[in-house]
């Protein structure tokens, strides 16, 4: 099987020559379909800015970045733009929903945008959110609904283009516990049923808990490499804290 997203010797440096900040030292990682992945580390240890460089917010220093056979650090402009709003999804910790547009309208805006065939636009839509199960809100506003179900509102508006990769950057980060554990059980149904392939940064062991492997960083690099294979999510989630500590961090400062 094919990964949906590899990368090699992914490198990011900030600054100039007096003074420069190696954010990523030659990263290497692979991504296959359908899993549901999780990047952790301490403050500083490069998630965001892996994230960035695989979101195409940001522009690596060396290395390269393929998603579903397409080198992202060799697209520029309009390709990079469409291939962006086409071949990925996004899920932020501000759910980043337009307030004058109702549920159906903001998950609808990104096929709209796209130029998906108009008849196909409200199904497709509507499939997206009884995946997320936010039908009930589908006619309301951003703040007519709770916390909770904005957020999987802007998960079925990241997977109604059916991407190749969803990235999630502290999806949970915002939300009280019980909106945290139903955003994670739509996003892992979304997973097994849709095939969706996630990738989450997370400071969060609870939350890293439902992934199905995690990827923990250190200083640019890859530390060490978790898969959960079978165990229970309470079992997986006391092996998270046990790395994160040996990682000199725990479930409060690592980032």
């Amino acid at each position: 099987m094919e990964p949906i997203l590899t990368v090699e010797n992914l490198q990011k440096t900030y600054g100039g020559k007096g003074s420069h900040t190696k954010a990523l030292r030659g990263l290497d990682l692979r991504v296959f379909p359908g899993e549901f992945v999780g990047i952790m580390g301490p403050s500083g240890s490069g998630k965001t800015t892996l994230l960035n460089c695989i979101s195409t917010i940001d522009v690596p220093t060396a290395g390269s970045i393929r998603v579903d056979g397409t080198d992202l650090t060799a697209l520029k402009g309009k390709a990079l733009s469409r291939f962006r709003r086409e071949r990925l999804g996004f899920i932020f910790q501000d759910c980043n929903l337009l307030d004058t547009l109702t549920g159906l309208e903001n998950i609808a805006l990104a096929l709209t945008i796209g130029g998906a065939a108009p008849g196909t636009v409200e199904s497709r839509a509507r499939e997206a959110a009884q995946l997320l199960g936010v039908e009930e809100v589908l006619d309301k506003f951003p703040y007519q609904m709770s916390g909770g179900q904005q957020q999987r509102v802007a998960a079925a508006r990241a997977m109604v283009t059916r991407p190749a990769l969803i990235l999630a950057d502290e999806p949970t980060g915002a939300l009280d516990s019980k909106s945290t554990q139903m955003l994670l059980g739509q996003l892992a149904q979304l997973n097994r049923q849709a095939g969706a392939t996630i990738l989450v940064v997370t400071h969060d062991a609870f939350t890293a808990s439902w992934c199905q492997r995690i990827l923990f960083l250190r200083d640019g690099a890859l530390y060490q490499e978790l898969h959960r294979d079978g165990a229970d999510r309470r079992t997986f989630f006391r092996q998270i804290l046990t790395v994160m500590s040996d990682l000199g961090g725990d479930d409060s400062d690592v980032l």
